[in-house]
């Protein structure tokens, strides 16, 4: 069963960056296109962007310029670089495959003066 680790989440301010990854077993990053999601308090997860196996990105329109999704097969490792942080950006992230499998834990992101 595959399992996402993801990390790099903390406490930001506004206009601030973090560097968020995702690991899991397996060459699972090459042979699937991965997402990452986000569930803010009291709300649904959604959709924050995608990579497609050509590494071919495309975003929600929410972060579309400040977010950057990235890949390294050989690390099994996921990327999302946020810049320009909102405090609408305050969520626990999250990785998956496309389809989605099990979820991991997540990593909070908190984005507040």
């Amino acid at each position: 069963q595959v399992q996402f680790v993801e990390s790099g989440g903390g406490l930001v301010q506004p206009g601030g960056s973090l560097r968020l990854s995702c690991a899991a077993s397996g060459s699972i990053f090459s042979t699937n296109i991965m997402d990452w999601y986000r569930q803010a308090p009291g709300k649904q997860r959604e959709w924050v962007a995608l990579i497609t196996i050509n590494n071919n990105p495309n975003y929600a329109d929410s972060v579309r310029g400040r977010f950057t999704i990235s890949r390294d097969n050989a690390k099994n490792t996921m990327y999302l670089q946020m810049n320009s942080l909102k405090p609408e950006d305050t969520a626990v992230y999250y990785c998956n495959r496309r389809p989605p499998v099990s979820w991991g834990q997540g990593t909070q992101v908190t984005v507040s003066s």
